[in-house]
């Protein structure tokens, strides 16, 4: 919501829905809203059971055993427009409406174009591009009948705004979420504001085991110009941002969380060192 208040960071009130919310980027992001007063829907595929899902210290101390402040769980398939919609809709019943949707859920195997087969493919665009098409159509439904509108933001990747060797179809889609965000955001003003956050190199906690041990997890990392990767923390705290009334003149943006980008290739060569900073 886009109403004045005394704190423009306290969500007290608003209904927060996060696509891929159980885990990774969209737990983080659960819980940042959970930790500013907002009601928050995780929605997904596989209910991880209460106990897993995101939660925070009532009070703010993190080492407070109980009471908690958890997001509560809805499943549904973002890749099939009827379970989207039908999952927004149980949301807005429940209650009774509906002020942020982050598309968080997302992602895509490692696979060469020349060997990625068409079903492949077509699942990967379908999570990427269509699942949160489905899910903003469904929820523009009900933040355009609301007062105060509301707020859809996109997670987006920087795959779609560079060559990403072996995730060809996953930058393809996140280059098309971009668009779609701008294109939304036009034609849904002034109700409802879409935005889009590219996220760069993410450690998730799964870094590890992707860049080949904690050593390769490092000189990744030393590519970064802010000297490294991005956590799950860095994307939620620019989704309050582009949430709340500090953000009320922002809409069809594309705000670039990548730590200044990766360290030039053609330096590294020149320099012979494989992790300049």
């Amino acid at each position: 919501m886009d109403t004045p208040r005394a704190d423009p960071l306290d969500f007290t009130g608003s209904v927060v829905v996060v696509t891929g919310g159980t885990r990774g980027v969209g737990a983080g992001i659960a819980r940042a809203f959970l930790s500013h007063g907002a009601t928050v829907v995780a929605l997904g595929r596989h209910d991880p059971g209460a106990g897993s899902l995101p939660s925070v210290a009532v009070g703010g101390d993190p080492e407070a055993a109980a009471p908690r402040r958890r997001a509560t769980f809805v499943g549904a398939d973002v890749r099939d427009a009827e379970q989207a919609q039908a999952a927004l809709a149980a949301v807005h019943e429940a209650h009774g409406r509906l002020d942020v949707l982050v598309n968080n859920a997302g992602g895509s195997p490692s696979v060469p174009a020349a060997e990625a087969s068409p079903r492949l493919v077509a699942a990967i665009v379908n999570l990427n591009l269509l699942g949160p098409f489905y899910c903003a159509q469904a929820a523009y439904r009900h933040m355009n009948e609301q007062d105060g509108g509301g707020s859809i933001i996109n997670i987006s990747s920087v795959s779609g705004i560079r060559p990403s060797p072996g995730a060809s179809a996953y930058g393809a889609a996140k280059a098309g979420l971009v668009s779609l965000t701008q294109t939304l955001a036009v034609e849904w003003a002034p109700r409802v504001r879409v935005n889009a956050v590219t996220a760069g190199l993410l450690d998730t906690g799964a870094g590890p085991e992707h860049y080949g041990g904690e050593e390769g997890l490092a000189r990744v990392a030393a590519t970064v110009p802010l000297g490294r990767m991005g956590t799950p923390e860095d994307i939620a705290g620019i989704c309050l941002f582009l949430a709340s009334p500090l953000s009320a003149y922002v809409t069809g943006a594309n705000l670039v969380a990548h730590g200044g980008g990766e360290w030039p290739a053609y330096l590294t060569a020149a320099a012979g060192d494989p992790a300049p900073g």
